[in-house]
């Protein structure tokens, strides 16, 4: 499938795939929608409660979910291990092509006198070995996995705190918004867990909820109304 290079409303690139229509962030904003829905409803819930996180994407695509919560990790000094699922891995070009380093750095501007060291470990992420745990830096170890998302019990990974729920929209690729593969991706996580995800999807609401999440759906990133995020066994919010 033909995949193309385009500028987002922030500013920022994503990779487009032609014969879907569909890209792998919002148009609106590749940046605004990454820290919206996966650090500002997933990440921060943690930040005052726990003092290690253990993540799992589904939907590794550019790596910018990950570089940002890296940052995320240096930034608040809080130990990351995080895994990454991808089943059709980015290519060297289009990483080099999408390059949103410039993009996501600006908004920490408390790092810039490591700014070196952050584009060394932005670059390490990508390049990083597949299937392997890598330490990329002090606070963040990530292991990326290529395997299909209804064989992520194969993965020999388990006990996640978190999931950023990052697949492709249901218009494209609707059995990766049902419960089928939502039961997967519980099976991996803890007692106590959060699912973040930028769909506000009636068929995952209600195949969270009937895992034992209590759902919430809150105001969506830039061009989108509504997101949504599971609770299971985790304090409710205020």
């Amino acid at each position: 499938m033909k995949r193309i290079i385009q500028e987002t409303e922030d500013g920022s690139k994503t990779i487009y795939i032609e014969d879907w229509d569909e890209s792998y962030h919002s148009k609106h904003g590749a940046v605004q929608e990454a820290f919206h829905v996966f650090i500002k409803n997933g990440f921060n819930h943690f930040i005052a409660t726990k003092n290690y996180i253990k993540i799992i994407e589904i939907g590794l695509g550019t790596g910018l979910n990950s570089f940002i919560t890296l940052l995320e990790a240096e930034k608040n000094q809080k130990p990351i291990q995080y895994v990454g699922i991808e089943k059709y891995p980015v290519s060297e070009e289009e990483f080099q092509l999408v390059n949103f380093f410039e993009d996501v750095f600006k908004l920490y501007p408390e790092l810039e006198h490591r700014r070196d060291e952050f584009l060394s470990y932005y670059q390490h992420l990508f390049y990083s070995d597949w299937e392997h745990w890598y330490r990329i830096s002090p606070f963040f170890e990530i292991r990326k996995v290529k395997e299909d998302f209804f064989n992520l019990k194969n993965i020999n990974e388990n006990e996640f705190d978190l999931v950023y729920f990052d697949a492709f929209g249901s218009r494209v690729q609707p059995e990766l918004w049902e419960k089928e593969l939502l039961e997967i991706v519980d099976y991996l996580t803890k007692k106590s867990a959060v699912f973040t995800t930028y769909a506000a999807k009636g068929t995952i609401k209600r195949g969270l909820k009937d895992l034992g999440y209590t759902v919430q759906k809150r105001p969506g990133p830039p061009g989108k109304r509504e997101m949504m995020v599971g609770l299971k066994d985790f304090p409710l919010d205020e």
